[in-house]
């Protein structure tokens, strides 16, 4: 199997995972994720200097959950309605708030 056959693999299987419609959707999805990527890459020191924490310290690793993580998820949504994929991130979203909703909500008997 060529290099490229196999790159077409993993494309169509991540089509297939995520239900999208083209092989160029699964492209600018993986573009949103890098620029996504690139972004926090960028901000993320700046805003926890800002916070005049150590790196690698316990305050440090709270401070990345409590305000880069979420920052993550919003550049998704901003990087997915510059490429047209909004839709696709919002679901993705949406099913992440229901999952850690269902951490915090009881279960019936």
């Amino acid at each position: 199997m060529s290099e490229s056959q196999q790159k077409e693999g993993f494309l169509k299987r991540l089509q297939t995972k995520w239900k999208l419609e083209s092989l160029f959707q699964v492209v600018l999805v993986l573009i949103v994720f890098a620029c996504t990527g690139f972004t926090i890459l960028f901000i993320k020191n700046p805003i926890l200097d800002f916070f005049g924490v150590e790196k690698g310290g316990f305050v440090n690793t709270v401070l990345y959950l409590l305000l880069v993580l979420p920052l993550y998820q919003i550049f998704l949504l901003i990087y997915g309605f510059i490429f047209g994929q909004f839709q696709f991130f919002w679901e993705k979203e949406k099913q992440i708030f229901r999952r850690i909703g269902s951490l915090f909500t009881k279960k019936k008997a």
